[in-house]
């Protein structure tokens, strides 16, 4: 919501030096989000003054039309002769009134005004459009024609105010009383300490039988409905200047006298109106649900099929607006430049809808509106009446209507709301004491009536929907004393509480993994469902299954995701297509998997706390949703410099983040050849764990396939790594353990052996493992050599190092020799491995 400090003045007394940031400052104390304040005007420099054109010369031989002027400016040029100044703009004629900036002045965005030769003339000056002064969208994108009785030379800054402050306001859900001027000038009121002018408080004729007849055939969707009729507008009337520059300020754009008078008391007092051609209506106005099938072209021209549950007005032929979100074109207000066909008599619509009704219709067709907006957040009811004879004085000012006798109020009977609440619910909610007197005279503040001594009844104004329960009263108290004024008070944990395991690990990974030189790249968990065949995956792939959002922030994004990846993968492209070539990025999170036979969980009563039941319940009602991590890479991973070349990220990067990843959680990570989805298929590594003897896959690493770099749009051997988390911490062991130092010395033993290429090194590796028992410390690989002349087609030499240490002795030669021949052995049985010679 966008506020110019000059309207705001028009309802509060503000002292002459009150700024907008005063302003600012003042309604953020109070719990109001101003996000800005837009200082208009701030580098405009005089002089511009209001001038009237005399002669126009057209002159030729120019690739676009080029005019020479001479225009009236009074005496602010200091001489009184005519300004002569060349002009491209033709939506101007001789005697009409624009803007005129003289030489010295200076425009918005720093563009200084001199005299200049230009198409052979010289140009005193330049004749302005809104654009160039900042005004906004005008509608004209042309040349500012000022009204004809406009006095020529007077200061143009004060006639099309263009110095202002305006405040940009994050209105909140709840806050709807705040999308208008009324709303938050009576925040502002409350915080300087000063009476409102209420522009609601307007003499209201009563209801008769004589206004425009109006059926209302669901009161659950529309309690209240005004109708008033205003007659014999004049086709030519314009809306003034003051109208248009309030509109272009708060961000609306001026489009047609009656239009615009709706459109500025809808924010004046925050009431959304519509204005209907009297002469299109055909017949009762009437307001129901739409039958299914039914069409409307609305005011955007878009043609919309309906649905049972849109909220409609109509007449006799059918729908002619969606009900509090936009009017049918085949009842629409005649631009005004179509003079044959202007509208002369409307009837004026001020009712108040059902939110829940007008929220979905908007999101159900696409359609917000200022009308929407306001509907859903919750309109004043009891200012319908008020809106509508604010709109009728206005265009009977403005346009020389006549406002016909007859008012048309239908409404459903309500009582005012009213809630309980102890006296002293404030001070204990915020932990100070506040006293009766100040609890009621802040609450009076906001409108409500308040009675009673120990326990208050306060009966709430029309206008704050909001406050429903005790609660709401006491937020409304503490945050007019300030919140700023609260105590800060640490609370007390009690003893033996801290993090919990799985929360340990997951800093443990983190920082094990930033240590390693990934940056983590926390992603929103949303995802398209086409994004899986981008990545490959099979028709029948478990992660295919997804749980959709039913009101999903994104419609391209309905799904929660089953992986990291194609939110890592999109932040590395991004990051990539920015310059940024060598990355690896890492993020831990949930993924989501929908829950067979789950279903919607019971809502638990607020009397008392859920029982372990309850939780279980609700527990059973959500997705499966296991922690994993993941990794990406691309570009270099060892930088070249003096030291040496570097090296690129490849494969064995993102084998090694999941050992890392592994270490931290205390489990031992089976690591063997695999293939699937987006990973390439030589080059992708299957992780496992052993629980209960039992081998379990829990993720994937390696180099992605070519074909998902392709469709992802992903730099050339981009590599990943993915695995579950939670389950590798099922098997881990992290708890700390001082390392065992032995005082005798280590027997190390290296074997080469020759085994067929597609054996794997792991299997190569675990024969070794079993067969050398216990003795054997470690082991390491530490060459791999392919030669096919040496070794033979097909064949490779993988190296080790074995180290053996016994924990009560000095081995001896025979003994360690014994142990590796004994591995050697093993791995030969198992895998056809043979001693390189």
């Amino acid at each position: 919501m966008r506020v110019p400090l000059s309207w705001l003045r028009e309802y509060v007394d503000l002292p002459a030096t009150v700024t907008g940031r005063d302003v600012q400052a003042k309604l953020i104390s109070a719990g109001l989000e101003v996000e800005a304040v837009e200082h208009l005007g701030a580098d405009l420099k005089g002089p511009l003054v209001v001038g009237q054109v005399r002669t126009i010369e057209e002159l030729e031989g120019f690739k676009k039309p080029i005019r020479f002027c001479t225009v009236d400016v009074g005496t602010a040029n200091g001489t009184g002769e005519p300004q002569e100044i060349v002009c491209g703009a033709r939506n101007f004629a001789v005697g009409d009134k624009v803007v005129v900036v003289l030489p010295g002045a200076t425009l918005p965005g720093g563009f200084g005004i001199s005299a200049r030769k230009t198409y052979g003339r010289v140009s005193h000056g330049m004749i302005c459009s809104g654009e160039e002064l900042g005004m906004g969208d005008d509608g004209t994108h042309g040349i500012i024609v000022l009204p004809p009785e406009t006095e020529v030379g007077k200061d143009a800054v004060e006639v099309l105010e263009l110095v202002d402050d305006v405040l940009d306001i994050a209105v909140t859900a709840n806050r709807g009383d705040c999308l208008s001027l009324r709303g938050v000038a009576r925040e502002t009121a409350i915080a300087y300490g000063l009476p409102l002018r209420d522009p609601a408080l307007l003499d209201v004729p009563a209801p008769n039988a004589y206004g425009y007849p109006v059926t209302v055939d669901d009161p659950a969707g529309c309690d209240r409905f005004t109708a008033r009729t205003v007659t014999g507008l004049s086709p030519e009337a314009r809306s003034p200047i003051w109208l248009q520059r309030r509109l272009q300020k708060v961000g609306m754009r001026p489009i047609s006298l009656a239009v615009d008078v709706t459109n500025y008391v809808m924010m004046e007092l925050g009431q959304p109106l519509h204005a209907y051609d009297r002469g299109l209506v055909r017949g009762t106005i009437g307001v129901r649900r739409a039958r299914p099938g039914e069409k409307l072209t609305t005011l955007d021209g878009v043609a919309r099929t309906l649905d049972s549950g849109d909220l409609v007005i109509t007449d006799e032929r059918g729908p002619i607006g969606l009900a509090g979100v936009m009017g049918g074109a085949n009842t629409e207000i005649a631009d005004h430049a179509d003079l044959e066909n202007a509208t002369s008599d409307v009837v004026i619509e001020a009712a108040h809808f059902d939110a829940v009704a007008i929220a979905r219709t908007a999101r159900r067709h696409k359609l917000s509106s200022e009308a929407s907006r306001r509907f859903e957040r919750g309109v004043d009811p009891r200012a319908a009446a008020a809106a509508a004879q604010r709109t009728v004085d206005l265009l009977v000012l403005l346009a020389g209507g006549t406002a016909e006798a007859g008012v048309t109020e239908v409404s459903a009977p309500s009582a005012p709301r009213t809630v309980t609440m102890a006296a002293d619910h404030p001070d204990r909610v915020a932990g100070v004491t506040y006293g009766r007197e100040t609890v009621v005279r802040r609450l009076q503040q906001v409108g409500c009536d308040v009675y009673g001594q120990d326990e208050l009844t306060v009966t709430v104004p029309s206008w704050r929907p909001d406050l429903a329960e005790p609660n709401d009263l006491a937020e409304e108290v503490i945050r007019l004393e300030g919140y700023e004024e609260l105590p800060s008070t640490l609370p007390r944990p009690r003893a033996s509480r801290g993090l919990t395991h799985r929360q340990r690990l997951h800093r443990r990974v983190g920082r094990a993994l930033a240590g390693a030189g990934y940056v983590e790249a926390p992603n929103y968990p949303f995802v398209s469902e086409q994004v899986f065949d981008q990545l490959g995956l099979d028709a029948d792939d478990p992660d295919r299954r997804v749980v959709r959002l039913a009101n999903p922030l994104n419609d391209e994004e309905p799904a929660l995701r089953t992986s990291l990846l194609p939110g890592l993968l999109t932040a590395l492209r991004r990051n990539d297509g920015r310059g940024a070539h060598d990355l690896a990025l890492f993020e831990t999170g949930l993924v989501f998997h929908p829950r067979d036979g789950g279903g919607p969980a019971a809502r638990p009563s607020v009397e008392r706390r859920p029982s372990a039941e309850d939780l279980a319940a609700l527990n059973a009602a959500l997705p499966l949703q296991p922690r994993h991590v993941a990794v990406v890479l691309s570009g270099a991973r060892e930088q070249s410099g003096w030291w040496g070349a570097g090296r690129p990220a490849d494969w064995a990067d993102a084998v090694e983040a999941a050992r890392t990843v592994a270490r931290e959680a205390g489990a031992e990570l089976g690591v063997r050849k695999g293939q699937y989805g987006p990973w390439h298929p030589g080059r992708c590594a299957e992780l496992t764990i052993t629980a209960d003897g039992t081998e379990r896959i829990i993720g994937h690493a390696g180099e992605l396939h070519p074909r998902v770099l392709k469709s992802l749009g992903l730099p050339a051997r981009t590599c990943a790594m993915e695995l579950d988390l939670d389950a590798l911490e099922s098997v881990g062991d992290d708890t700390p353990r001082a390392p065992g130092i032995s005082t005798f010395p280590v027997a190390t033993q290296d074997v080469a052996l020759v085994v067929d290429t597609f054996v794997p090194a792991a299997d190569v590796e675990a024969a070794l493992r079993e067969g050398a028992g216990e003795l054997l410390e470690s082991i390491r690989l530490f060459d791999v050599y392919d030669n096919a002349e040496q070794l033979g087609e097909g064949r490779r030499s993988l190296a080790y190092a074995l180290r053996f240490r016994a924990a009560d002795r000095t081995l001896t030669v025979d003994e360690a020799s014994a142990a590796r021949d004994a591995a050697v052995a093993l791995a030969g049985e198992r895998t056809g491995a043979v001693l390189r010679a």
